[in-house]
């Protein structure tokens, strides 16, 4: 396991330099000009009929000693060098945009990102392991096909859309107000409120996001679960099992459900990075300041330090959870031996 362990280490750092390489071409050569955009579009306006060429020459000065600044001016592959290098120091940079260090912005928001993500990822298994669970062990069944039909509905509908529909009708649009329509804490939220009222008031904030980011995931899951403990109840050893005479209790919950979780744990490393995803809709939706909304004004404001550092830590976390999951497999399924623990 160790070896194994040393060599899947060793191997994500071309694969995360190969990743990154990818993104930064991509945001590099997406159209759009971060100098004309914190300019105001003086490049633009100055370009015009009506000013003198004095005026242009001047604009387009600034522009260039602002894009030699950060180091615009110098080639793609020069560019990429030097982020590389820094990357390599974890230094990502200054943001364009008021120039603060893109790790201190970080830092500030991912606290938040990672509370919404650890409570969508506990409540998606929570709901869809014992939802898959009841789906199988009572097939076809009239509760089997309500769960199977709402299952197929929440995983169409796009997150987008869920969320906007509940601004409109719980967060007080145009109907109910059950929920606040963003933000984490109350408008006369204060520090001297006693333990239990901050509490109280964070999961009332938290709650529909948190319901909207799991949706479609314990939807998908759960259908996953259902496919895979039907497949395990026709294996021999469940039949001998029961013929031993353990309650079907037990037969499910030690003989049938280690197996079945099986796919469970290498879904693993897909809902990760699909949660960190969906963040960027519901946090710009909620205004929830978080990774996700840094993420989108980062890409509206032409933000290339903060949105490299966004993608680059999203592939991070993607290679950690694939990892992770191959690591979960070999505890729930002592047949896979890693390097030599077979021989």
């Amino acid at each position: 396991m160790g070896t194994y362990l040393l060599k899947r280490l060793l191997l994500l750092v071309p694969t995360l330099i190969g990743i990154t390489l990818v993104c930064f071409l991509v945001v590099r050569l997406a159209p759009g000009d971060p100098a004309e955009l914190i300019a105001g579009g003086g490049l633009k306006g100055a370009s015009g009929a009506g000013l003198s060429l004095q005026k242009r020459s001047v604009v387009d000065q600034a522009l260039a000693e602002w894009r030699a600044l950060y180091g615009l001016d110098k080639p793609l592959h020069i560019q990429y060098l030097v982020w590389l290098k820094n990357l390599s120091r974890l230094d990502f940079g200054n943001s364009f945009k008021d120039r603060r260090p893109v790790w201190d912005k970080i830092r500030e928001r991912i606290p938040v990102t990672i509370k919404l993500n650890i409570f969508s990822l506990l409540l998606v298994y929570l709901i869809a392991i014992p939802l898959g669970i009841y789906s199988a062990t009572h097939a076809d069944s009239l509760g089997d096909r309500i769960t199977t039909f709402g299952a197929f509905i929440l995983f169409s509908v796009p997150l987008i859309w869920a969320a906007t529909m509940a601004i409109v009708f719980v967060c007080g649009g145009d109907f109910l107000y059950l929920f606040p329509p963003g933000g984490l804490t109350s408008i006369d939220y204060a520090r001297e409120w006693p333990l239990w009222e901050k509490i109280k008031d964070q999961i009332w904030h938290l709650f529909l996001p948190v319901v909207l980011l799991s949706y479609d995931g314990f939807a998908g899951l759960s259908r996953y679960m259902r496919s895979s403990m039907l497949e395990v109840l026709r294996q021999d050893f469940v039949q001998v099992a029961r013929a031993k005479g353990l309650s079907e209790r037990v037969v499910i919950l030690k003989h049938v459900l280690r197996n079945s979780l099986i796919p469970q744990v290498t879904i693993l490393a897909s809902i990760l990075p699909a949660l960190i995803g969906g963040s960027v809709i519901i946090e710009t939706v909620f205004s929830i300041p978080g990774l996700g909304q840094l993420g989108f004004e980062a890409v509206l404001a032409r933000d290339y330090p903060i949105v490299l550092a966004l993608l680059t830590v999203s592939a991070l976390l993607t290679l950690v959870g694939i990892l992770l999951s191959d690591i979960l497999l070999a505890v729930v399924d002592p047949r896979i031996a890693f390097g030599r623990r077979g021989q």
